[in-house]
């Protein structure tokens, strides 16, 4: 009866913002309200999860998007993301420009959170778009994928570093497999699925660093300053990542921990920006202020919206329907890679954070592994099992839903037939490689 409620609940969902065009944010309010008092949660309660899923989510998101939407305003302005964008078509052109997306995705979404990545390349994908005349979707395909797969598939992100933790697995081995089978992910729902979203009809990307205002006067930026400036922030986020599996623990380690993280790695890029881009160029601080406020309104729906998603996703945790669904399966005479695939994508579903459904899995996937005693390469593809299943049919719970969107400037229903189409054409495909080189090693 509990999953029948979670049921319920995610189709009343998908009927109040498709059907009845009621906000995202209210709808998702309502219905994870009414899902945990369904499944006898009591009032109390539910108003605490409401409270904890909504401070949870934006403790990072708000930060994220907030730095992310200034940062790229300032880039934009200074005509950054046209001194990229312009050489990229001029070399290869809209067909080769897919493949050059999927890898710079693939390769970002490694090191870097899956929304930091997109908040900083999103700009980039409206200019592509307008230069050759296909929507941003077209565009967005490939990077999104990329991204998608890298987050989820390979260490030392936190989702498959944890579940290779959980089930013990040989890190060398999760990242050679989650490269295997991540690399036709990536081609397939990026590029090659690109072609179907080519003619789709063009719509101008909101964009969280578009503020809609003219370009600043006289030379912008060239192609290696507008290069560097994109790539300080990753740059920074990997040499934590970095330093935390190469170096011990000490001041060095410490230092680059603090200035990569997002937060603070996205801030020093803003202030780089706003003194390269605006006061060495004797731009008017109300200019630059006015560029940075104007960019924070549609981060704002943003913000919401997530948070929102956050509280349907703390409801489902809270009341334990994640525990249940294992209990059930685990049951089950299933293969433990489709168990754990089956596990992570009905977590996803039902709650919508993919590194949640990851770690879910992964801990009721652990005690089965025990007594199958697998070995290093099978029990690695058993982490990019939980992976591909994590990462399927990302819909209106999960954050990373509304971000494309918002950014893209999609409708609901338009994001379902494209990005959600994108993460399950992924899953699947990842999962498919994951079981054929199990049958064959």
């Amino acid at each position: 009866m509990q999953l029948v409620i979670v049921a319920v609940g995610i189709l009343a969902l998908l009927i109040l913002i498709l059907r009845i065009k009621l906000p995202a944010f209210v709808a998702l309010l309502i219905v994870s309200a009414g899902v945990g008092l369904a499944l006898d949660m009591q009032p109390a309660a539910v108003l605490a999860s409401i409270r904890d899923g909504m401070a949870s989510t934006l403790g990072f998101i708000a930060v994220v998007v907030g730095l992310g939407a200034m940062f790229g305003a300032l880039l934009e302005f200074a005509g950054g993301v046209q001194a990229i964008a312009n050489p990229l078509l001029g070399s290869m052109g809209p067909a080769r420009a897919l493949w050059a997306l999927g890898v710079a995705g693939l390769l970002v979404g490694i090191p870097v959170f899956f929304d930091v990545g997109f908040i900083i390349l999103v700009p980039l994908l409206q200019q592509l778009s307008e230069r050759s005349g296909r929507s941003p979707i077209y565009f967005a395909t490939p990077l999104l994928a990329g991204l998608l797969v890298g987050h989820a598939f390979i260490p030392p992100t936190p989702g498959p570093l944890a579940v290779a933790e959980l089930l013990h697995a040989d890190l060398g081995w999760v990242i050679a497999m989650g490269l295997i089978c991540g690399a036709p992910a990536m081609i397939v729902a990026g590029p090659l699925l690109a072609r179907r979203f080519q003619h789709v009809t063009v719509r101008r990307a909101t964009g969280l660093g578009d503020v809609a205002l003219p370009q600043q006067s006289g030379a912008t930026i060239g192609l290696g300053h507008a290069l560097f400036t994109i790539l300080m922030p990753l740059v920074l986020i990997v040499g934590n990542t970095a330093g935390q599996q190469l170096l011990p623990a000490g001041t060095v380690r410490t230092t680059l921990e603090f200035i990569g993280h997002p937060f603070v790695a996205l801030l020093i890029a803003l202030l780089y920006a706003y003194v390269a881009f605006g006061i060495t160029r004797r731009v008017p601080g109300q200019r630059l202020q006015e560029i940075m406020t104007r960019s924070l309104e549609p981060a704002g729906l943003i913000v919401l919206v997530t948070g929102a998603g956050g509280v349907f996703k703390e409801i489902l945790v809270d009341s334990g329907v994640g525990e249940l669904m294992g209990t059930f399966f685990r049951e089950q005479a299933l293969p433990p890679m489709l168990l754990a695939y089956a596990l992570a994508a009905l977590v996803r579903i039902a709650q919508g954070s993919a590194t949640v459904a990851m770690i879910t899995s992964a801990g009721l996937t652990a005690p089965i592994l025990q007594h199958l005693q697998l070995d290093e390469p099978h029990t690695a593809l058993v982490v990019v099992a939980i992976a591909a299943g994590a990462s399927i049919a990302s819909h209106v719970n999960d954050s990373g839903f509304w971000l494309v969107s918002r950014c893209l400037n999609l409708t609901e229903a338009e994001t379902l037939r494209t990005w959600t189409v994108l993460s399950t054409v992924a899953s699947i495909v990842g999962f498919t490689a994951a079981s054929l080189v199990a049958a064959l090693i």
